[in-house]
């Protein structure tokens, strides 16, 4: 049985308190390995273990740091057959899926950030007279919390932790629970990396104990979130008042605009991706459909008939597509959302159950039926709440203006997609959908360059390139006389 330990400083180690808590695989259902319940105090620990670590790191030449984030993104290269399997067994998705897009983006991630950090600029201000100048000096913030969710375990681990680390903060990182493995593999390279030990500590438990301890932290001076909308309403209520910085990533809502002058094929397509990759458990998985009248009923029956076809199997086989969900409450939760939908009037076109086993190895997994609705009114829970699983709604409208009004009835405001050939009116519906993003004729496709994250409900703050650095970066104007 797999026992993962706890990074602090220059030691992998269980939690303080010797407990644990079991590690179980969403495709058996089974116990295989355990990992610390760590607490407060494990916290404090690491906290020491940053702060002494940080006046060097800080001052450590750029050079260096990013010397460091490319030989930990080599590490996870050469593992990359290790960690997909991992992922796999860990989460519930395809391994084909872990291979091809969370492990690949980890490695992207470090190298990407790597590179950023040697680009990064101060401004200087010319004043139009000759007194002064001014210029912007960015400095790391100290020791910083980066929490990462289930449904990307390695790839959006490291999506904070690289830049984090690239500013020449220190990090005290909490995995999610339900997925520590390939963050807990990752730990035994970071020194093989390079990384002085308490530059980046990992501490694994559960949420209210763990992420709790270095959100309250008094002494920890921002926190970069990822998860749910109602879990980043209690960071912000208490890291607010704490004035630390803070960068959430919350949940989505996200419509799919389709409209009759799309390429349907490509359109059909790629909305059954956007709404079914990784069982749904995507914060940018489209999962309200709204079709234009004139194309709704043929699109309609083509999607069914393709999804219909859709069967959850065994995560571990390579020609699986849809694995299963991360947990056993999580399936529940998603069945309820089912259940309430068809109580709210909601006509079911398929799907709506939980799924056999795929085999013999899966007997005790969870798995759910792709599940595809329609007639649930914008105002129905099926569409105002994030299910998180592989459950659609479809709707049909008129003309753009309802489309994009369709698309705003939502809480959220994390992306969009919207499928025309008409340059202008993808031009027109993206300017007008409250998101974050907006893809057109497309989906997933990710610049790290770019801004990412939500409005409304979806969060606060960007990652991604410069915004991510000036994130993990506390401005100081400096003024200097030259008369």
């Amino acid at each position: 049985m797999l026992q993962l330990l706890n990074l602090i400083g220059s030691e992998l180690k269980p939690a303080n308190d010797g407990e644990w808590l079991d590690q179980i695989e969403p495709a058996t259902g089974e116990i295989t390995g355990r990992l610390p319940r760590s607490k407060a105090s494990d916290v404090d620990h690491a906290y020491a273990a940053a702060a002494q670590a940080f006046p060097t790191w800080s001052t450590t030449p750029v050079e260096r740091r990013a010397a460091c984030l490319r030989k930990l993104a080599q590490l996870i290269s050469h593992n990359s057959a290790q960690l997909a399997e991992a992922e796999s067994r860990d989460n519930g998705k395809p391994i084909s899926l872990a291979q091809s897009v969370d492990i690949p983006r980890a490695e992207q991630n470090l190298a990407f950030f790597a590179s950023a950090i040697e680009q990064f600029s101060s401004e200087a201000h010319i004043p139009a007279g000759p007194a002064h100048i001014n210029y912007t000096h960015r400095k790391p913030i100290g020791v910083v919390g980066c929490i990462s969710p289930w449904n990307l375990p390695l790839y959006l681990f490291t999506w904070k932790i690289a830049p984090a680390l690239a500013a020449g903060n220190c990090v005290i990182a909490k995995p999610s629970e339900i997925t520590p493995v390939t963050a807990w593999m990752l730990s035994q390279w970071v020194l093989e990396a390079g990384f002085p030990p308490g530059v980046l500590n990992i501490v694994h438990g559960l949420g209210p104990e763990v992420g709790q301890a270095i959100v309250s932290h008094p002494s920890i001076k921002a926190i970069s979130f990822t998860g749910g909308t109602v879990t980043g309403a209690h960071i912000a209520r208490t890291a607010g008042p704490m004035f630390k910085k803070m960068s959430l990533e919350l949940g989505g809502k996200n419509p799919a605009i389709i409209f009759a002058d799309c390429d349907f094929e490509k359109a059909l397509q790629m909305t059954i991706r956007s709404s079914f990759a990784n069982q749904g458990q995507i914060c940018l998985c489209s999962s309200r459909i709204l079709i234009e009248d004139s194309i709704y009923d043929r699109f309609r029956d083509a999607l069914i008939e393709k999804v219909g076809r859709m069967q959850p199997n065994d995560p571990m086989l390579p020609e699986t597509k849809m694995g299963a969900v991360v947990s056993l409450a999580h399936r529940d939760k998603i069945m309820g959302h089912i259940q309430s939908a068809q109580a709210e009037g909601a006509t079911l076109l398929c799907g709506g159950s939980i799924a056999d086993a795929p085999n013999a190895r899966c007997e005790g997994g969870y798995f759910v039926q792709p599940t595809v609705f329609e007639d649930a009114g914008p105002e129905c829970r099926i569409n105002q709440e994030e299910v998180f699983g592989p459950v659609i709604t479809l709707q049909r409208f008129h003309t753009e203006d309802e489309a994009v009004q369709l698309a705003n009835s939502s809480p959220f405001g994390l992306a969009c997609t919207i499928w025309t050939q008409h340059i202008g009116k993808a031009h027109r519906v993206a300017a007008g959908v409250e998101s974050g993003i907006a893809w057109i004729n497309c989906w997933l496709v990710r610049d790290l360059r770019t801004p990412f994250g939500g409005v409304k409900d979806s969060g606060v703050g960007r990652e991604g390139g410069w915004n991510a650095l000036q994130f993990f970066t506390e401005p100081q104007n400096v003024c200097i006389s030259i008369t």
